[in-house]
């Protein structure tokens, strides 16, 4: 660009960008020498480049600022890890769909307080987590269009005296638009404010699901079975598998929590423009990338290779007091108020629980002894009518359920199709 403005010659702009690529491959095959009095990366790339080529090396920083460009190296570093992070995050609901796909008709307890609440499929389940993940989707698209911004040409802080062409860089370099103000350009680290936030957030809902997997793996629960890879033994109890990548997981999204509470509180005093507080802002981000990365690829794999129990799934939801608002529905469906139906089916219930019995095992009589709108009918209710009846938009009947998996299928080829 510089020689394209004649503010440089093309002889120099050619010496330049050749000695550059070298110092490149020198840095790529380790024999590039780092000299720590030299300050800097970018006065060890110039102080190289001088060896090269000679004094044409001094036009090197021509029109730019250390300010400006590390704040579009940052930039450009954002918009490949949120490239690699949309990536693994499809790789992720790919599997919690085929997992989905694969046991359509399981039905397990949903919870509520860690009560078993009501009858849901496994599929639905997975699901939830789908949309978890796609919202985490929207908010990497969302800084990844808040990242596109070239900030080089601002300078220092308030521009440059040189008659650039900032357009030509923006294309040279892929971005869709330049900063329109040059103190905000490199002052500005909203975009890994975003990165934080998004990977905090993402974090946070695989945690979630890294404490359903730690549970479910459990002799309480025996939902699922966690492949031995996933898994590690105790130094002492040889029976032992422990969910230690789940659990690890859980323990590190504190870690990427912590780094966006420490760029926050880095950003929250800092006057205009650029302040070398602004260094430390790094360190947090590529920590907070590697373990979002590592920690999504992982469950990917993870949740492939999880072994689903569905007999143990199926005894949870029947072996439990789960039916008690279909029976309150089903007196609902004969004319009576909601609450009324709530408060009889409460009383039904500590009936059964007092007997050590469930909904399945009480006679009509024994219904009728609370209300005498039961009949017959009310003996068929059962985990899968219960499943059944939630036939609505979102809801756990398997129809939905079914058209959801196929929904989630066709969103998930269209977001390859046109992934950054």
């Amino acid at each position: 660009m510089l020689a394209k403005q004649g503010i440089v010659s093309d002889a120099d702009a050619e010496a330049i960008t050749k000695g550059l690529r070298e110092i490149l491959q020198e840095i790529e095959d380790g024999s590039f020498v780092w000299r720590p009095e030299l300050e800097d990366i970018h006065m060890n790339v110039e102080s190289r480049l001088h060896e090269k080529i000679g004094d044409a090396a001094g036009r090197l920083h021509t029109a730019r600022s250390r300010n400006d460009q590390i704040a579009l190296d940052v930039r450009m570093f954002v918009k490949d890890a949120v490239g690699e992070v949309l990536s693994a995050i499809h790789d992720l609901r790919t599997s919690l769909i085929v997992q989905a796909e694969l046991n359509a008709e399981v039905v397990m307890p949903g919870y509520t307080h860690v009560q078993r609440a009501q009858p849901v499929l496994f599929a639905h389940h997975m699901l939830a987590y789908f949309e978890m993940l796609g919202r985490d989707s929207d908010r990497f698209q969302q800084t990844y269009e808040r990242a596109d911004v070239l900030p080089l040409g601002s300078g220092a802080l308030a521009g440059l005296p040189y008659p650039i062409d900032r357009e030509f860089v923006a294309q040279e370099l892929g971005f869709s638009q330049i900063s329109r103000n040059s103190m905000d350009a490199v002052a500005d680290r909203d975009f890994l404010l975003d990165f934080q936030s998004a990977s905090s957030i993402c974090m946070m809902h695989l945690s979630r699901m890294a404490e359903e997997f730690v549970l479910w793996s459990s002799d309480e629960f025996a939902f699922i079975r966690l492949s031995e890879e996933y898994t590690t033994g105790s130094s002492i109890m040889p029976q032992k598998r422990n969910p230690d990548f789940a659990e690890l997981a859980r323990g590190k999204t504190g870690r990427v929590f912590g780094s966006l509470m420490a760029l926050l509180t880095l950003m929250k005093g800092l006057p205009l423009t650029y302040n070398r507080d602004m260094q430390e802002d790094k360190e947090g981000f590529f920590d907070t990338f590697d373990t979002l990365l590592a920690t999504l690829t992982i469950f990917a794999d993870m949740i492939a290779k999880m072994h689903i129990v569905p007999e143990r799934m199926r005894e949870a939801a029947q072996g439990s007091y789960v039916l008690a608002t279909d029976i309150a529905d089903y007196l609902v469906d004969r004319g009576m108020p909601f609450r009324e139906a709530h408060g009889v089916v409460a009383r039904l219930s500590r009936h059964a629980v007092e007997r050590g019995v469930q909904f399945e095992e009480l006679t009509l009589d024994e219904y009728r002894s609370f209300s005498t709108l039961f009949d017959e009918e009310v003996l068929a209710i059962s985990v899968d009518s219960s499943v059944a009846a939630r036939d609505v938009p979102g809801g756990t009947a398997f129809d939905r359920v079914n058209q959801a998996v196929a929904d989630a299928k066709t969103q998930l080829v269209s977001e390859r199709g046109g992934s950054k």
